[in-house]
């Protein structure tokens, strides 16, 4: 039997599964029920910018997660905090990605059930993952990591 390792900040679910399954509920329920935003040619320009924005951010912070030799997966322990790439300007650049990516999706299927569903997930990513790993990182890293939360943005 696989022992469970205690050294993970013990978020609630991956931050993913948080933001995919909110957006894929929202999109099945635009397909029983259309609720467009407004008009697609309004729409359609501004959900690509936020995916896009959303897809350089994640893919920067992977590469800067790699090269600082930490995991990003949150079921792993942390190696090193990470304040260098997007981690300068955001302490979660991951989950800014994840919410650009949601909106952007959403807007590029303009449907306003995901929409409605944002703030339940940015709840849950608040107190059931951010929280905790601010927990975990201050009692791992202790004055290094309480600099850092003291010079950077939990978001933007």
């Amino acid at each position: 039997m696989k022992h469970k390792s205690t050294d993970t900040p013990g978020i609630v679910a991956p931050p993913p599964l948080i933001y995919g399954a909110s957006l894929l509920l929202g999109i099945i329920l635009d397909i029983i029920f259309p609720t467009p935003i407004g008009k697609e040619t309004f729409l359609f320009p501004i959900g690509w910018i936020l995916s896009g924005m959303g897809l350089f951010i994640v893919i920067g912070s992977f590469i800067t997660f790699k090269k600082a030799g930490t995991d990003v997966d949150p079921y792993r322990p942390t190696k090193t905090i990470v304040t260098v790439g997007p981690y300068r300007f955001t302490r979660n650049p991951i989950y800014l990605s994840l919410t650009l990516l949601y909106m952007g999706i959403t807007l590029l299927r303009n449907t306003l059930w995901p929409v409605l569903f944002l703030p339940l997930v940015l709840g849950i990513m608040h107190y059931g993952v951010i929280k905790r790993e601010e927990l975990y990182l201050e009692k791992k890293f202790g004055e290094t990591y309480l600099d850092y939360k003291s010079k950077v943005r939990r978001w933007i």
